[in-house]
C-alpha cells in the first residue's frame, strides 16, 4: 500500500508495535532517541533499521516537526550503529525511502543501513 509522508501517523503500523514490545525485534543498540533492529528481510548481509522513538511518519515529517534535540539524538544513534556494526571502514549505504514514488513500505521514519559487501549501483532498474 502506497504511504503518503503527510498523512497523519497510525500507531498501529509495524515499527510502533516494535517500539512498545508487541512485536519481538532483534534489538542492535537503542537510547532515549532511537531503536536499531536486524532488518528480517535483509537485503544484504548488514541491514538494520534504525527508528526514532518519536511518532514521524517520513523523513519530511521528522525534519520538519521533531525538536533539535531529537533529531541530533536521531542522526547520532544511525552513526553510532554503523560505528558499532563495523560498517564505517569499508563502507555502507543509509536509505531512508519517502512516500509512494520513494518505495516507502512503513508509514514510520525508518532508515535502512546496509553493508557487508559491495552494493553497487545506487539505483536499479
Amino acid at each position: 500500500m502506497p504511504i503518503n509522508p503527510a498523512a497523519p501517523y497510525d500507531d498501529q503500523n509495524v515499527f510502533a508495535k516494535i517500539l512498545r514490545g508487541e512485536i519481538p525485534s532483534q534489538e542492535v543498540y537503542q537510547d532515549e532517541f532511537a531503536y536499531a533492529f536486524h532488518d528480517v528481510n535483509p537485503q544484504a548481509p548488514v541491514h538494520i533499521l534504525v527508528i526514532p522513538r518519536g511518532s514521524y511518519v517520513s523523513w519530511d515529517d521528522f525534519s520538519a516537526q521533531a525538536s533539535a534535540e531529537e533529531i541530533a539524538g536521531f542522526v547520532r544513534a544511525v552513526g553510532h550503529v554503523a560505528r558499532e556494526q563495523g560498517l564505517v571502514v569499508r563502507g555502507y549505504r543509509m536509505m531512508a525511502n519517502i512516500g509512494r514514488n520513494g518505495g516507502q513500505e512503513v508509514a514510520h521514519l525508518h532508515v535502512h543501513l546496509f553493508g557487508g559487501r559491495p552494493l553497487g549501483p545506487m539505483i536499479g532498474e
